[in-house]
């Protein structure tokens, strides 16, 4: 019920007044933004919606974004990629006529010169670096040179030649998201790209009645391995054949030791996470020695990388040793050479699915912008439309109640 007195009238106009600028300023806060909620309590269902869709856009541009910049790295480590398997079937052809016979031994020794630059290119390539002057086959070790080399004299050359190739990065990896707990997996370990040959290592201690002490942790080529406590040398090989890492474990028939081959071309990264089981097995030394080059005494080692290849085809020649380049010198060359085109195979294959998902996401980034325009953007033309309606309405008002109030001071002058 409402009182009836001498400032209704004025209370009501008032107040109406006050309500009328409200809207008026809400309608041009709207305009202005471009959007039709200001506060949550104008459409909280529209505003949790919209809270949601641009949450899940920033997601998936971060996911387009990650997928691009993974395609850029893949471009640039196929291009060295593809060079260094033109570098390798160019030392074939230079093996295969070392081979043939019919070149005396000053010819070999100058196809040895060749075949050292080669094999110099085939080093830089290994340790090239990408636009940012990260490491590009390191693996995370992106701030380290890929590869150490180490010169000595050789028989039948007067200067240093290259006598070995250390590698100095790690086996770890980057997973990237590219979709919603769905990853890519970025693994530029040279050790496994200029890999030639299956690795494998031939323990020489006798295992056969070794127990683990205590619960221990070993990890091969960054695959962590749980050994229990009571777990013999079986129980051990029965769980690395179990696990993820491509390698295959077994008990030496004559010397009752662990050997360890690899399942495709590469390096083995062994390494005593807790305790000492590899250690005491006699695979590694103490955990003060890192991977790769933390082998124990003894073990036999078989399987170089494509360097290996390519240094055992310049001694030969060098040598004037065409028997040792058309049996075992060209075997590994050609090992090489596989083993490169099969990572060329996966990089591209990674850089496909990469565009994939970037392309995807860039579709679901339209998709949700649609979504979010359709909660949260301004209709203009009904913005447009209530903002005068609201402007003439207050324009009535200001002019009615100017009407209602016409008195002044001067009416009281007379």
């Amino acid at each position: 019920m409402l009182r009836i007195s001498s400032q209704m009238n004025n209370n009501n106009t008032q107040s109406n007044l006050r309500l009328q600028e409200s809207r008026l300023n809400k309608a041009n806060n709207q305009i202005g933004s471009q959007q039709k909620i200001q506060q949550l309590r104008d459409d909280p269902i529209a505003a949790g919606h919209l809270v949601r869709y641009q949450s899940y856009l920033n997601r998936v541009n971060t996911f387009e974004k990650n997928a691009l910049t993974l395609s850029d790295q893949f471009t640039v480590r196929e291009t060295y990629m593809q060079d260094s398997l033109e570098i390798m079937q160019r030392v074939r052809e230079l093996a295969v006529n070392g081979a043939n016979g019919i070149y005396n031994k000053e010819d070999m020794k100058n196809m040895a010169s060749e075949v050292d630059e080669l094999l110099k290119a085939l080093v830089q390539n290994a340790n090239a670096v990408d636009s940012s002057g990260k490491s590009i086959f390191a693996g995370t070790n992106t701030k380290s040179t890929a590869f150490d080399v180490d010169f000595g004299n050789v028989d039948g050359s007067g200067v240093p030649l290259i006598q070995n190739v250390r590698y100095l990065g790690n086996v770890d990896v980057n997973s990237i998201e590219i979709d919603e707990n769905k990853y890519l997996i970025n693994d530029n370990a040279g050790n496994k790209t200029f890999w030639a040959e299956n690795q494998q290592l031939f323990g020489a201690r006798d295992a056969s009645s070794w127990q683990a002490p205590s619960d221990q942790i070993i990890a091969i080529d960054g695959v962590q391995i749980k050994v229990n406590q009571g777990d013999n040398i079986y129980a051990v090989i029965s769980k690395i054949n179990n696990s993820d890492a491509a390698v295959k474990a077994s008990l030496d028939p004559i010397k009752n030791s662990l050997n360890l081959s690899t399942t495709d071309a590469r390096q083995l990264w062994l390494e005593d996470i807790s305790g000492n089981t590899l250690n005491e097995l006699g695979i590694i030394k103490d955990s003060s020695q890192k991977p790769p080059y933390n082998l124990g005494d003894g073990v036999r080692v078989s399987g170089g990388s494509m360097f290996d290849s390519v240094i055992a085809l310049r001694n030969a020649l060098l040598a004037g040793d065409g028997e040792a380049i058309g049996t075992r010198v060209l075997g590994t060359v050609d090992q090489g050479i596989n083993s490169l085109v099969t990572r060329l195979a996966k990089s591209g294959a990674e850089y496909e699915r990469a565009q994939l998902n970037a392309t995807r996401s860039s579709k679901v980034a339209l998709d949700v912008t649609q979504q979010i325009s359709r909660e949260g953007d301004l209709d203009f033309t009904s913005a447009i439309t209530d903002m005068k309606m609201l402007d003439y309405t207050n324009q009535a008002t200001l002019s009615q109640a100017g009407k209602m109030y016409s008195s002044t001071l001067l009416n009281y002058m007379r």
